[in-house]
């Protein structure tokens, strides 16, 4: 992981392209430094692919979304933004709890040291019969005696399979693990990345590192809106609806975007295909390998079904897992109260479908409808049935499938002067690879902004 930047010596210009959550934590470490940054978004909002809608008369997320307590430079630089977490994030413990008497399990983990949480809460588990737990803590043992490493990579279910886990809880608990992390199905994730997921959250010698973290504001607000006034009050500048066609690269190093201003360097934090598209007008060799493997990225998709009912409608808990069943048409994952979590939304129910490319070929309507009847059947409430209205949001490209052995980028373009930034990059070091996640996003903008103050 990138070190935060020192202030520096020789302040220089910077453009960032993106405002993205990559982009936005990129321009703040180089506005932290001394250098004067521009920061470009062709969208009106700030947040890339986690970023607030407007739907109904209500503000809510493209997608909703768990942060781990692993994340710690997403929570450095929302604090270093001036935002406080908690206040604005509902913080969890650790646990898989699924609707009462729908057929799942009931795991919580108390506010103990590591690793003794984990053991009580399995101890205390409901759900999961003696060898489903048995299966649990030989995996967990042998993830700790290898180190939480993994040096030939193989799907999740190979590694699963490998170390003899249960069906009941390859179902209940690895399944939606791994979809919720790497948002690609067991059978054609990487083991690797879902380990180091694993080793951060479940496998830190913090407690705190495994505990889960809901929004309660929306996404923009939580961190890019923040992340802008940082960047405006430290000198810098921050221009929405402003899209980045040309990079012209000047014989004296430096960068002109747009035929307009110039820049000492600049960080690509756009989307993968958007990278690979600026890249290309610049017509560099150098940069032919890193276009490659931006271009080999295969896109995955998350849907949200948001669903509003009468005011009245409360779950007894902020969220539950749900056991997805495409063949019966129960195709939610998570079910999250947005009353719980923000008091202007009671009543509203998000469902949440990873790697949904074939849960929204169904249709919208088709699909919300599917996703109510679920909801009534799993949480015994048939009036769940008829939500007043329904939105389905989904994000055809919201990460890249996190598969084996996956050639990832580092943030170095092959030209001096130009980084790209984005979750789909790799880290520095690969024991820290994570799959596309806000803090892949964030740590890949700060290693991002590092790089390129080294080159100058």
């Amino acid at each position: 992981m990138a070190k935060p930047l020192a202030k520096s010596v020789s302040a220089q210009r910077y453009a960032v392209i993106g405002g993205g959550w990559a982009g936005c934590a990129s321009a703040m470490e180089l506005v932290r430094a001394g250098h004067a940054v521009t920061l470009f978004e062709a969208a009106r909002t700030l947040g890339g692919r986690a970023r607030k809608v407007e739907r109904e008369g209500l503000v809510l997320d493209n997608g909703q979304h768990i942060l781990l307590g692993a994340y710690t430079e997403t929570l450095r630089l929302l604090k270093l933004a001036g935002q406080d977490p908690r206040a604005l994030i509902l913080n969890l413990p650790l646990q898989m709890r699924y609707p009462p008497n729908s057929g799942g399990m009931d795991f919580i983990a108390p506010r103990w040291p590591a690793p003794l949480h984990l053991a009580w809460a399995l101890l205390r588990t409901k759900g999961l019969q003696r060898a489903d737990k048995l299966s649990l803590m030989r995996f967990s043992s042998a993830m700790r005696w290898m180190g939480w490493q993994l040096y030939n990579d193989c799907s999740v279910s190979e590694l699963l399979e490998r170390f003899d886990q249960t069906g009941r809880l390859i179902k209940l608990m690895w399944r939606p693990l791994c979809l919720a992390a790497l948002n690609t199905p067991p059978e054609r994730a990487s083991a690797r990345v879902f380990i180091n997921v694993l080793r951060d959250s479940l496998g830190a010698s913090k407690r705190s590192a495994s505990d889960m973290l809901l929004p309660k504001t929306d996404l923009s607000s939580l961190f890019p809106d923040a992340a802008a006034r940082y960047v405006a009050q430290h000198g810098g500048a921050v221009h929405t609806g402003v899209k980045v066609d040309a990079l012209i690269p000047l014989p004296d190093g430096r960068w002109q975007i747009n035929g307009d201003d110039t820049y000492d360097g600049a960080v690509i934090a756009t989307s993968s295909a958007q990278a690979a598209t600026l890249l290309q007008g610049l017509q560099d060799e150098r940069s032919s390998a890193v276009i490659e493997q931006l271009q080999a990225f295969t896109p995955e998709a998350i849907s949200t079904c948001y669903l509003q009912y009468d005011p009245s409608v409360r779950l007894d808990l902020p969220f539950y897992a749900l056991a997805d069943a495409p063949e019966i048409g129960h195709w939610g994952q998570f079910v999250f109260d947005r009353g719980q979590l923000d008091t202007s939304q009671p009543g509203l129910l998000a469902v949440v479908v990873s790697a949904s490319s074939q849960a929204a070929e169904q249709g919208h309507a088709t699909l919300a409808q599917a996703i109510a009847d679920q909801l009534a059947q799993v949480l015994a409430q048939a009036a769940l049935a008829q939500p007043l209205w329904t939105q389905v949001i989904t994000e055809k490209r919201a990460t890249f499938a996190c598969t084996p052995n996956l050639q990832r980028p580092g943030n170095a373009s092959g030209i001096d002067g130009l980084l790209i930034a984005g979750d789909y990059t790799a880290s520095e070091d690969s024991a820290h690879d994570y799959p596309a996640t806000i803090e892949a996003a964030v740590r890949s903008g700060v290693q991002a902004a590092a790089q390129l103050s080294r080159q100058k």
